[in-house]
């Protein structure tokens, strides 16, 4: 029988070595595997919206550190007549929507895993800009990488509220674990097969955090 502090001492052992190999293998085997899907994505970006293909971005990862974050695009650059961007609900296209409908535009990230930015799972990557916005609770979901897929992800995604969402993140960075980790990727296939949780109420995908404010 496994001793309480065996299985914690394993826990240890999984958050300190064994989650960045699972990563590396996982992220090396899916980049083969889904090689021709990465190809025949980029080529359906290309000719749906144009350049660039990828969409990169400055995002905070592992204590808040930035790195560039890659998607594959699924907005286009429509900007109104004074040259502002307009909202994303009328940027996002038809092939955009399918694209994140499925989670397809994410796959790109399988080189922020190898790169060591990101991990299969843990806390969604989100705006340098709201790293000032943060209370100290909210900010410790930066103790640890943040993933493809995460604990706010499987319960709810973008239907939830900022706060909520950030209280999932938090969880997940004092019970990660194999265990836990697998469960998450487990339940991300059903909820991208069901395609659920994709648009927050009245948005594209969520309105920008403030503090206090949904």
């Amino acid at each position: 029988m496994l001793q309480t502090g065996d299985r914690y001492g394993t826990m240890a052992l999984y958050r300190s070595f064994g989650k960045r190999i699972c990563d590396v293998v996982s992220a090396l085997i899916a980049l083969v595997v889904m090689s021709p899907i990465l190809l025949v994505l980029a080529l359906f970006v290309r000719i749906k919206l144009g350049s660039p293909i990828i969409f990169r971005q400055k995002r905070p990862g592992l204590h808040g550190r930035p790195f560039t974050f890659y998607k594959f695009r699924s907005m286009s650059d429509a900007r109104d007549e004074n040259g502002v961007l307009l909202p994303d609900d009328q940027r996002l296209s038809r092939a955009g929507r399918l694209m994140r409908s499925l989670s397809l535009d994410e796959l790109p990230q399988f080189w922020n895993i190898l790169k060591g930015d990101m991990s299969m799972v843990g806390p969604r990557p989100l705006l340098m800009e709201y790293m000032d916005r943060y209370t100290p609770e909210q900010a410790r979901r930066h103790d640890v990488r943040p993933g493809i897929t995460g604990w706010a992800q499987v319960n709810g995604r973008n239907e939830l509220s900022w706060e909520k969402k950030f209280d999932l993140d938090v969880w997940y960075t004092q019970h990660q674990s194999l265990t836990l980790d697998l469960r998450i990727l487990a339940l991300t296939l059903w909820r991208v097969l069901r395609r659920d949780g994709i648009s927050s109420r009245g948005h594209a995908t969520m309105p920008e955090f403030f503090p206090n404010k949904e």
